[in-house]
């Protein structure tokens, strides 16, 4: 099988700012691809051009085989934006019911999912409940609630854990994992290096530019740095050099 994602040698202009400079990457099935690097690197850009919200300047980004943007792509992808899309003055389920029309739920399926999805978020007791009384971390899984609501194929999630405290963001990750062991496919965009242990591939980026791709172990090796927050800073530092030999 193929990979799910295909970004071949994407570059993203917004007028003057150039946001991404010849990015290439493959994403495989199945697997957490975790998008690391400080804030202003690119990982947003190249997250909304992977869901299909924005086009590339140059190059060009495939999903199942696609050219994004596909409207044929919308309904097997799940986004989880940065700041959470949602309305503050509806309810979890007004929320809910809203995006999983959408999505093109029939009103059967629709009343299941969202009852299903509240209880795996342990949210079930706040159905009703308008979203602007919601904690910060409630809102969070509230828009996790909704990206996963349409059970998507590719779960797209922007800085899920940010603001989140240890054992909500222990949860968000155990439940990441349990998505990929089932055979979903999560990219997940993070500054936060004690996260890329978590993930099964990695993309380090910084200034719009792709240092380097390849597994925890692997980019711990080609930089022969014992943890990743030395191995990006290795990578920052030389990365012309070591992407010549690197993982890519």
């Amino acid at each position: 099988m193929g990979p799910i994602v295909e970004v071949e040698n994407v570059s993203k202009r917004f007028g003057p700012i150039t946001a991404l400079v010849d990015v290439t990457l493959d994403v495989p099935s199945g697997v957490i691809y975790g998008l690391l690097g400080p804030s202003g690197s690119g990982k947003t850009t190249l997250i909304r051009l992977i869901a299909g919200a924005l086009r590339a300047s140059t190059g060009q980004v495939r999903v199942f085989g696609r050219r994004q943007p596909s409207r044929a792509n919308a309904a097997r992808i799940g986004y989880m934006t940065q700041s959470a899309a949602l309305y503050p003055d509806l309810s979890l389920r007004e929320n809910l019911t809203f995006f999983g029309t959408l999505y093109g739920l029939n009103d059967r399926r629709l009343r299941e999912r969202v009852e299903t999805i509240a209880a795996e978020v342990e949210l079930a007791d706040r159905l009703d409940s308008p979203l602007h009384t919601f904690s910060g971390g409630m809102r969070q899984r509230a828009s996790l609630a909704c990206a996963l609501l349409h059970e998507p194929d590719l779960l797209i999630l922007d800085e899920p854990t940010v603001g989140l405290d240890p054992v909500l963001r222990r949860a968000f990750w155990e439940r990441f994992r349990r998505l990929a062991a089932a055979g979903r496919t999560l990219i997940v965009s993070s500054h936060v290096m004690d996260e890329a242990d978590r993930c099964d591939h990695l993309a380090f980026l910084r200034e719009g530019r792709l240092l380097a791709t390849g597994s925890p172990s692997e980019l711990r090796q080609i930089t022969d740095q014992a943890n990743l927050e030395d191995a990006f800073l290795a990578l920052a530092a030389g990365a012309g050099s070591l992407l010549e030999g690197g993982v890519r």
